[in-house]
């Protein structure tokens, strides 16, 4: 039977950064006139739920991320930069 690998638990650093990740969502939802996630979230098909806690900082990978990026029809340079 194989064992399981430990996953880290994440860093006070990794917390911030993603937390400006759904920071930076969230200005480029309201910026495109998404006035509320679970409007934008319905709209796209995407879970409430899962959306609203990517804008309030939860782990997201990147492919989720390039598919929300490519919905707002933002640029990925522009996104990340200054994150």
């Amino acid at each position: 039977m194989a064992t399981r690998k430990k996953v880290k638990p994440v860093t006070e650093a990794e917390k911030k950064y993603l937390i400006r990740v759904g920071e930076r969502l969230k200005h480029y939802r309201l910026l495109r006139g998404y006035t509320n996630y679970e409007s934008f979230a319905n709209k796209f098909d995407l879970s409430r739920s899962t959306y609203g806690q990517y804008e309030r900082g939860a782990n997201i990978t990147l492919l989720t991320l390039h598919r929300i990026l490519d919905v707002l029809e933002v640029d990925r340079d522009e996104f990340h930069r200054g994150l």
